[in-house]
């Protein structure tokens, strides 16, 4: 039984080679001070920028930069963008890059006329703006987060070691993103893999609650099986457009909030994560990756039927003559051989985490309510314990 829910999504995508004159159609509609907000300066070597640029330009816009925005943006950064923003006016926050810039790009926008402490309102409390917020255009050149098509912004506080998502209202959602596969191709192997697993935690994260039946886990089955085939082409051969394009719009479909409806979701997996990262400012996608094994078979025994359903669905396990544990856990280790194949990131030493972090990670972890088992303080600690 699907639960109540009101869906919405206002992001209007241009998608494919021609993608970029999107921009020609959009720009338009918002005034002269365009704020370009980009990473560290790949845009520049792979020609992205200058296309943007000139597309800026036609449109007779006044251009303000704000590069350097790190892979785990801080508060910092943000509170630098949103400065910037404010002296340039901005009527439109131009975000050219992967899901951190996206990210970012969001949370200045929301920050613009807040007058009030930015890190405690949105990341500590979870509040949606009450104040004006400056829209925000994405063009994508990194695969993985979705955030193209939602209100999530990932924060990192490195004082206070936290890295906090909080997912906003429709308001805060990019007003439109330009996704051209062909933007990613320059992106070196680990970014693509680290991306790939990044947009199958998504929907796992969804697909692993409640018990009914419902569409949503239909619809994530086949986007699951979806990306593990494109990635298998894309890992030989990254240049292969039909492949790079299923996993963009994988990707975007894997977090637009469609298939979250009706359902109460995880995000454990994210939450350990993005505590990881919090400590080792290491890539997003491989710290999900390290502690999705020990966290999945900690969890199995509690929801055995749908980890059953899963490896039957999405990896082709034979269920005849099994258990329905025996089924559930070869569904885990054909999914651990294949991300081993991938080549991601299989434990936190590879991130250099060391033991000498783990009081420190245990106490930066949320704990969410969703899944199949509420974790407590020491479960959180057995399953980092065991992702070394």
């Amino acid at each position: 039984m699907i639960g109540n829910f009101t869906y919405c999504n206002p992001t209007k995508i241009y998608f494919g080679r021609d993608a970029l004159s999107g921009l020609y159609e959009e720009l338009p509609k918002y005034g002269k001070n365009v704020l370009l907000v980009y990473g560290g300066g790949s845009i520049k070597r792979n020609g992205i920028y200058d296309k943007v640029v000139a597309a800026l330009k036609k449109n007779g816009k006044r251009i303000f930069e704000d590069g350097g925005v790190m892979p785990n943006p801080t508060i910092e950064k943000v509170k630098e963008g949103v400065e910037r923003a404010r002296a340039a006016d901005a009527d439109l926050i131009l975000a050219v890059g992967g899901g951190s810039v996206c990210d970012y790009a969001k949370a200045v926008s929301v920050s613009v006329h807040c007058g009030e402490d930015i890190w405690e309102k949105y990341f500590i409390r979870f509040e949606e703006p009450d104040c004006e917020i400056v829209p925000v255009g994405c063009v994508l050149t990194m695969v993985g987060t979705g955030s193209e098509m939602n209100g999530g912004s990932v924060i990192t506080n490195r004082e206070q070691k936290l890295k906090i998502g909080h997912v906003f209202g429709e308001n805060v959602f990019p007003k439109f993103s330009v996704l051209n596969p062909e933007f990613t191709f320059t992106l070196p192997r680990n970014q693509m893999i680290s991306g790939i697993y990044d947009i199958m935690s998504h929907i796992l994260e969804q697909y692993f609650s409640g018990t009914d039946d419902n569409t949503s886990d239909y619809i994530s089955e086949g986007l699951l099986r979806s990306l593990i085939h494109s990635a298998d082409i894309a890992a030989e051969n990254p240049l292969d457009y039909e492949a790079r394009s299923n996993i963009m719009w994988t990707a975007t479909w894997a977090l637009n909030t469609l298939i979250a409806k009706g359902k109460t979701t995880d995000w454990m997996v994210h939450m350990l994560g993005q505590s990881v990262g919090a400590h080792t400012d290491a890539t997003h996608g491989m710290t999900l990756s390290a502690v999705t094994m020990p966290y999945y078979r900690y969890i199995l025994p509690f929801g055995t039927a749908k980890f059953a359903r899963y490896a039957v669905n999405v990896w082709g396990v034979d269920p005849a003559g099994k258990t329905e544990l025996a089924v559930a856990r070869e569904g885990l280790e054909r999914m651990e051989a294949w991300m081993k194949k991938l080549g991601l990131v299989m434990n936190l030493t590879e991130l250099g985490a060391t033991r000498e972090m783990l009081d420190g990670m245990v106490k930066s972890t949320l704990i969410m309510d969703g899944g199949y088992k509420v974790l407590s303080e020491e479960e959180i600690r057995a399953v980092l314990s065991a992702s070394f």
